[in-house]
């Protein structure tokens, strides 16, 4: 397993972490217990995984617990909790039973990194004066270790809220949507995560429109209409079949988590699943070589200027 320091916190961490949210939920979405769940963590900790993300909104803190028990030292457990709820912002004191919550879940008596969850633009100045502030004293109480944002990319495909808040540098760490379809962020994010020293970790790297050929064709054919990509540069049936000419014929899944890895600014690269084998082979194309030079161009001149899809 490669690793790579995620900036400033300092921790050694493998460029492949362990998303457990997402349309799979380590499973669990899709009606597998617990058990199972957890039986995912341990297979990606003996793949070398040593990263591993959850969060309260997606109900694996419990199976993540399960899975790291006997191993905590071993791994990087990063969770998360939202900043609004039922329509209104949380307080501080709300923040520290949702961190406690989460704690209790995980049978842990820390998280390494702990994130407001899918941070809006417009949530950002009361975190900024009230919720940092409180995460700030917890770190010092020895709940946490690293404060971190996570963006809200399905609404938020521009980075608005991060190109507002990475100024400020108040997070060690930030979740970052990017992928081949929208690599905005290598204009509006990384630029200031570096300048910063903050660590990224990458999420969106492959999704439905990715992992499915009729909904890439639809986003591909929405994005030439709306004038964000050029019709001239695409196949509209195949939109990206050259890939097959690359060495090694890569699919479209493993050209995508290579693209995320070794993109500068970007430091670990989510992928969920709950099947173990499909772990091993996302695991692999994360590791895999960088993509041909002649294959970014491609990319850059089809999908250079696209920011308007999270490719979900």
């Amino acid at each position: 397993m490669q690793t790579m320091r995620l900036g400033r916190t300092g921790l050694e961490v493998s460029v492949a972490g362990l998303g457990c949210g997402g349309h799979s939920r380590l499973g669990m979405a899709k009606g597998r217990d617990v058990h199972h769940g957890a039986d995912v963590v341990r297979q990606a900790l003996d793949l070398g995984v040593t990263l591993i993300d959850t969060a309260r909104a997606y109900g694996t803190e419990e199976a993540v617990g399960i899975g790291v028990r006997g191993r905590r030292d071993q791994v990087v457990i990063s969770t998360k909790a939202a900043v609004g709820r039922r329509g209104e912002l949380i307080g501080a004191g709300q923040l520290a039973e949702l961190l406690e919550e989460s704690l209790r879940r995980l049978a842990t008596d820390h998280v390494d990194l702990f994130f407001l969850h899918g941070l809006t633009q417009d949530q950002y100045p009361h975190a900024r004066e009230v919720l940092v502030p409180e995460l700030e004293r917890q770190r010092q109480a020895g709940k946490l270790r690293f404060i971190g944002a996570s963006e809200h990319f399905g609404a938020d495909t521009g980075h608005a809220m991060l190109a507002e808040a990475l100024p400020d540098d108040l997070f060690d760490v930030v979740m970052v949507g990017f992928n081949l379809l929208n690599p905005s962020a290598r204009r509006r994010v990384f630029p200031l995560t570096q300048a910063h020293d903050v660590g990224t970790l990458i999420m969106f790297a492959v999704r439905e429109t990715l992992s499915h050929s009729d909904q890439l064709r639809k986003a591909v054919a929405e994005l030439v209409a709306r004038g964000e990509v050029d019709r001239g540069q695409v196949d509209s049936e195949r939109p990206l079949g050259f890939l097959r000419n690359a060495p090694g014929s890569p699919s479209v899944v493993e050209a995508a988590y290579r693209f995320c890895r070794h993109e500068p600014g970007a430091q670990v690269v989510l992928t969920g699943t709950g099947d173990p084998e499909h772990l091993r082979a996302n695991i692999e194309s994360i590791l895999a070589p960088r993509l041909p030079a002649y294959v970014l161009d491609k990319l850059e001149a089809m999908f250079g200027k696209v920011d308007s899809v999270s490719g979900n």
